[in-house]
């Protein structure tokens, strides 16, 4: 297999060289060249399998002998070595918990999946990977903990001042060694931006391996498919309607390519807060970038999502295909503050605004459609947002590993959205 760029200009690549470049000359997004298609008995047999043999067999074609399969098997265990509960709220949703791993978000997976393979591609020739990742949350963290200490890599995080959570602030700042927080006083639009500018920066690449730790990177990107199939490994009774919480939208295109490869889900429901830029283009079939708006679910605030061109991929650019296969929708904060008190009261569940936001989504989708159920991807721990214990007036107990996070101290460069302070920044980790 072989990867391209979604511009069409850049040459292909293999994995190892999507994965050390994170992003292709021309802008584009690597997409590979081919779908896996699964056979039924290894759909059949999900349950038979490991957590652990199901990564390896779903990531292996993509890998393409770049990692041997001992190698890479031992990535995929280190990758997946917490659960992935899938947990009935009401009679027609279940939520597939995907918070139970160091940093209490789903993009442990993709960060921990990532951070070995680069490890494993690093030749020990003295040229340091420099990584450099834009967050609007979540990422931050669980790149910090996935790249922390590893040799010949330093980690450059930018993210938005004042527009993250206090637990997700800490995760990612009050590390050392190679990990380096930088606070933009901007948006995360702002962020991306300045991350993209670095990464296709001649004078920058030429000092160091550049690449990128966010979704746009197929090797954060590819692995958040494994979740799905665990989803689908616990899951009693035909093919679930699935609610993605979507910001950058890694998480519904990775889904996308699992339903391609044979995995039975009957529809996706990309929910969105009010950075709204997809559903519009759902009605409108005209896609207009919009300035990322501040909400509860602060981590999907993206008002131009890098991976709705891999959306478009998975359907060759027919929109009439793409809208058969999903449904997207906005969700207020108000809307999304209901749905975490209705739910706590009702059910004893306590949603993340994240989840609640798929949550009111999918709820919304069952309402008009009786004889469906559906799965809803819970994507980070209710501790990580102050505004869940104040809106169902319960404290949340506070899980083992991020205990005592507020007591260490915050190390983060503040800074304008400027390109050149950036650009000096990496350079000094060069």
């Amino acid at each position: 297999m072989h990867y391209f760029s979604t511009n069409r200009t850049s040459p292909h690549v293999t994995f190892r060289e999507a994965a050390v470049a994170g992003q292709p000359a021309d802008k584009g997004l690597y997409f590979p060249s081919e779908v896996p298609k699964y056979s039924a008995g290894f759909i059949d047999d999900l349950l038979k399998r490991s957590n652990d043999e199901i990564a390896f067999e779903v990531i292996r074609p993509f890998v393409s002998g770049d990692i041997d399969d001992e190698n890479l098997f031992a990535i995929c265990s280190e990758t997946v070595n917490f659960c992935f509960p899938l947990v009935k709220i009401s009679d027609t949703i279940s939520a597939l918990e995907l918070f139970h791993g160091p940093t209490l978000a789903f993009k442990d997976v993709g960060a921990r999946f990532m951070s070995r393979c680069l490890s494993y591609f690093s030749d020990g020739g003295g040229q340091k990977t420099i990584v450099i990742v834009a967050t609007s949350g979540d990422t931050g963290g669980a790149v910090a903990n996935g790249f922390y200490g590893i040799d010949g890599i330093e980690v450059v995080i930018l993210y938005p001042k004042g527009k993250v959570s206090g637990v997700q602030e800490a995760q990612l700042t009050t590390l050392d060694k190679n990990i380096t927080a930088v606070e933009i006083r901007g948006s995360f639009d702002d962020c991306q931006r300045l991350a993209k500018r670095a990464l296709a920066d001649d004078e920058l690449k030429k000092k160091g391996r550049l690449t990128s730790a966010n979704s746009i990177n197929i090797a954060r990107w590819l692995p958040q498919q494994f979740y799905y199939y665990y989803a689908l490994k616990q899951w009693m009774g035909k093919p679930p309607v699935v609610s993605v919480p979507s910001g950058n939208f890694g998480n519904l295109a990775a889904g996308l390519l699992v339903a391609a490869s044979g995995l039975p889900i009957k529809r996706f429901i990309a929910a969105c807060n009010a950075n709204d830029a997809v559903p519009q283009f759902m009605k409108t079939g005209q896609y207009v970038p919009k300035p990322s708006v501040h909400t509860l679910s602060n981590a999907m605030d993206v008002g131009d999502p890098s991976n709705f061109v891999r959306i478009l991929e998975n359907f060759n650019g027919d929109v009439s295909k793409l809208i058969d296969a999903f449904n997207a929708v906005s969700i207020s904060d108000t809307e999304t503050i209901e749905t975490i008190r209705d739910v706590y009261q009702k059910h004893g569940y306590v949603l993340d605004p994240h989840g609640a936001v798929g949550y009111c989504a999918l709820a919304d989708y069952l309402a008009n459609n009786s004889s469906d159920k559906g799965i809803v991807l819970e994507t980070a721990h209710p501790v990580k947002f102050e505004s869940v214990s104040e809106i169902i007036n319960t404290d949340i107990e506070v899980p083992e590993s991020v205990r005592g996070l507020n007591s260490r101290k915050k190390v983060a460069i503040e800074i304008e959205a400027d390109y050149g302070v950036v650009k000096e920044i990496i350079k000094g980790k060069i």
